[in-house]
């Protein structure tokens, strides 16, 4: 069963990927909804089923409004080629169902509550993942978007995550935001330079894994049962430290690459005011990436336990970890080739 739900997964990716014809993304986007459902509910709690109801809820109308916007445009222009998506308002629609289908703002209610009903390794799968598809779409149809259109988008989304993940003690929805607030960098920029944003989301994906595995590994579901894992594993602690300055894009690590090509790719299209707001609107997630960071850091656990803990019998993920952590960290080093 979970080879058969892995391969669903993974073909409805490519199919996507791969498509041409707006039929054939709209199938792939089906199936790939379909296969994930059973690993939402795999929990047996109704916070799981709860969850899952939410995301097939969502997802199944962001996939009308996208079968709807296509089917407008090929009435109206004789195509469902996706790259010839010339109706202005079959455009606005779609841009609205692939926001909801990311979980950007304003669409992005569901994110938060379904990864908190979910496992941390669910979250992970679905705040990587599962954006993939959404974001492929978007970058084909990237030539057609007029950016005042995904400005507000991606300046409410920014706004919204750092906001949002602000008051978070939960690590599921705090990331959850912290996804928000990276796909409103990325469709802030996508309309203007789609390789830029693509290059953002690629990045976020490849820190926010290792992350998630040693949260997975850890134990870890509370800003609280954090402050614990400095004492069982000094090593993992200081990576994920490490991690979360990344995400919050602080030079030199990889995080900071992306902000800066979007922000000068902004100025060099004068919009140097909508880049600005979004450097300052950043700050809110810096606050709690560091708010996390000091206690991960900075707070020892009051007793050290003599008794096997937790997080030593799960399964353990470092391989993909290994691999992963350096480019999360010290991708600095592309940085001119990616400016010239």
């Amino acid at each position: 069963a979970l080879f058969m739900i892995t391969l669903g997964i993974i073909i409805s990716t490519l199919t996507v990927t791969s498509a041409n014809h707006w039929l054939t993304a709209w199938l792939g986007l089906e199936l790939n909804m379909i296969s994930i459902l059973p690993v939402i509910t795999k929990q047996k709690h109704p916070r799981s089923t709860e969850a899952a109801t939410k995301y097939f809820l969502t997802q199944a109308m962001a996939s009308a409004l996208l079968l709807f916007s296509s089917t407008l445009n090929a009435w109206q222009t004789g195509s469902w080629d996706i790259t010839q998506l010339n109706n202005k308002l079959s455009c606005i629609l779609m841009i609205s169902a692939l926001t909801m289908k990311m979980g950007a703002a304003p669409a992005h209610f569901w994110l938060p509550e379904v990864l908190q009903g979910s496992t941390l390794t669910t979250t992970l799968l679905i705040t990587t993942w599962q954006k993939i598809a959404p974001i492929t779409l978007l970058y084909m149809i990237s030539n057609h978007i007029q950016s005042n259109i995904l400005l507000p988008i991606g300046l409410l989304s920014i706004l919204v995550g750092g906001w949002g993940g602000i008051n978070q003690t939960q690590l599921r929805k705090m990331m959850a935001y912290s996804s928000i607030a990276h796909l409103g960098w990325t469709m802030t920029v996508i309309s203007i330079a789609p390789n830029i944003a693509l290059t953002n989301i690629i990045i976020y994906m490849a820190i926010s894994t290792p992350f998630f595995l040693l949260l997975t590994s850890s134990s870890s579901k509370t800003l609280q049962t954090m402050t614990t894992t400095w004492a069982h594993a000094p090593t993992a602690t200081i990576i994920m430290m490490l991690l979360l300055l990344s995400m919050a894009g602080l030079p030199p690590l990889t995080g900071f690459t992306p902000k800066l090509l979007i922000l000068d790719k902004l100025v060099m299209h004068k919009l140097t005011p909508v880049a600005t707001t979004m450097a300052i609107l950043s700050l809110l997630s810096l606050t709690f990436y560091l708010r996390t960071m000091y206690l991960l850091a900075s707070t020892t656990s009051p007793t050290t336990t003599q008794s096997t803990t937790l997080w030593r019998l799960k399964p353990n993920y470092y391989q993909i970890t290994t691999i992963l952590t350096p480019i999360a960290l010290f991708n600095i080093t592309i940085l001119p080739a990616l400016l010239t």
